[in-house]
């Protein structure tokens, strides 16, 4: 069995341990769970060492029949964009379940078991799609995947959360229909072509870039409705905010971190080298909704009430930003944006536990009902703070390189577009010190925090005391977000390991756009 394989199954096995044995017993399922994570993060160290960036595309793969009338394979296999992308699934699931009854309380009558089973159900699935290499195995997993993530927002979520379930649901399903469609008219293609068909990714790759630009066009609209809605690109975003909004913070972490990644991995795993003609001739059109989506999330996240949904419009724009890279059609900005996938699940993945800390010491999500904050809970307010300054990309952090990259090189080929998106850059640091200084700064204020009251030892406004007991961060809730702070700080100093492990990738993609000419 390969580490890949292992990384796939074992949150699997830890599911059916804490879902079907520990229900019973709350407390410990999270240390079974956590067990099975933390191991699980373990054998990233062996899959990355074993990965050889200068060897072939595909590594650590394997295969076995499915459905072998229709040329279909359980296949997987990683390149370096996926490893990445697994390696930080791996990182951030530890960090929820250990967060689970401090930021999350589960709803009356709930397991704590059941919840963690679909966590680790969810991460098992999200590796595989990013490791499936058959087409037909990637559109399963592609919707499979959509199932306990709808269970954990309809049973876990917030007042509305069988309306954000739904929704989320039925985009992403839809949009996976949709892809199917073109998937099975990829394979017809490649039975045309070589006599039987297949949904072998690199067979289909090497059959249809060569087809005529129409069908190719179609084809490529079809992966790419899918892509864009789970990305998501303006104007097929709408699910995003209701459903970061009404998740519990931990899936949260995950649906805004990882899952959306699912759709910028798409761009560059099935749309471009399949389809790279088709691709370059819609550039313009991908492009003009990456960028509008800059302006259009960030315009909207600087006039949002609530926390969650501030959000999940910041991650609007950052995926606009990521679009524009990938379609930009340079190995550099292509090398901006798979980092950029990897940097935004750190600085959005904390951010969003740093909101769920703030909202689980004053039970309001609106942001009018804070401020000053970091005077009751100084650690709190710097863990904000330097959360703040990665989302904002400052130099320094991990999301800065990644952006330089992405304007550096989409500057080369699309200057006008490149232009648009970095007004982009003075967005987000308004918005993100805007948040900040209304809720961490100034006077001890707004209904969560200001009150009567007080319990023995409470840091409390000297002379309106507070409404509950405001204490600063706990030995937990530091131990998860310190190494979210090393990682944000050494990535913003020292990338290399990250850009020499995905470079080849990226190379190896814009290759097939080259060889589509």
């Amino acid at each position: 069995m390969t580490w890949l394989l292992a990384l796939i199954l074992l949150p699997l096995v830890g599911a059916v341990v804490v879902s079907a044995f520990l229900r019973a017993n709350d407390r410990l399922a999270t240390l079974v769970a956590l067990a099975f994570t933390l191991v699980e993060l373990v054998l990233i160290v062996p899959l990355w060492l074993s990965y050889d960036p200068s060897g072939e595309r595909l590594q650590q793969t394997s295969s076995m029949d499915w459905i072998p009338t229709f040329g279909i394979h359980i296949s997987f296999g990683i390149d370096g964009i996926a490893l990445v992308m697994i390696a930080v699934i791996a990182f951030l699931v530890p960090l929820i379940v250990g967060i689970l009854g401090v930021t999350d309380k589960l709803p009356e009558g709930r397991s704590a078991g059941g919840y963690l089973g679909l966590i680790l159900v969810q991460q098992s699935l999200t590796i595989a799609v990013f490791a499936a290499t058959d087409v037909f195995l990637f559109y399963v997993l592609f919707e499979i995947m959509l199932i306990p993530m709808y269970f954990l927002i309809g049973g876990y979520g917030g007042a509305n959360r069988q309306y954000a379930a739904v929704k989320f649901f039925l985009y992403s399903f839809l949009g996976g229909l949709i892809m199917l469609a073109s998937a099975i008219g990829a394979y017809s293609m490649a039975s045309d072509e070589l006599g039987q068909g297949t949904f072998d990714w690199a067979t289909l790759v090497s059959v249809v870039r060569d087809a005529p630009l129409e069908t190719q066009i179609w084809l490529f609209l079809g992966f790419f409705l899918a892509f864009a809605i789970k990305a998501p690109l303006v104007p097929l975003h709408t699910w995003l905010p209701d459903a970061a909004g009404q998740a519990p913070i931990g899936v949260a972490v995950l649906l805004v971190g990882v899952l959306d990644k699912v759709g910028t991995f798409g761009f560059l795993r099935y749309c471009i080298p399949m389809f790279p003609e088709a691709s370059k001739t819609l550039a313009p059109l991908v492009l003009t909704l990456g960028v509008a989506g800059v302006i259009y999330g960030s315009m909207l996240a600087a006039g949002q009430r609530d926390m969650k949904r501030f959000i999940a419009y910041v991650s609007i724009a950052h995926f606009g930003f990521i679009a524009l890279g990938i379609f930009a059609f340079t190995t550099q900005a292509q090398v901006g944006s798979v980092s950029y996938m990897l940097n935004h699940s750190l600085a959005t993945g904390m951010l969003i536990l740093v909101i769920g800390m703030v909202v689980a010491r004053g039970g309001s999500t609106r942001i009018s009902d804070y401020g000053g904050m970091a005077k009751l809970t100084p650690l709190l307010g710097g863990m904000f703070f330097i959360a703040g300054l990665s989302t904002l990309s400052l130099p320094g952090t991990n999301s800065f390189i990644s952006e330089f990259l992405v304007l550096l090189g989409s500057f080369e080929t699309r200057p006008v577009f490149t232009i648009i998106a970095t007004l982009g850059l003075v967005l987000a640091a308004a918005y993100v010190l805007w948040l900040y200084q209304r809720i961490m700064q100034g006077p001890v204020r707004g209904d969560a925090l200001v009150g009567a009251g007080g319990g023995p030892g409470t840091a409390m406004a000297p002379e309106l005391g507070a409404k509950k007991s405001i204490k600063d961060l706990s030995k937990v809730e530091l131990t998860v977000l310190v190494p979210m702070v090393v990682l944000i700080i050494g990535l913003g100093f020292y990338p290399k390991p990250v850009l020499d492990t995905i470079t080849p990738s990226v190379e190896a993609t814009m290759s097939a756009v080259q060889e589509g000419n």
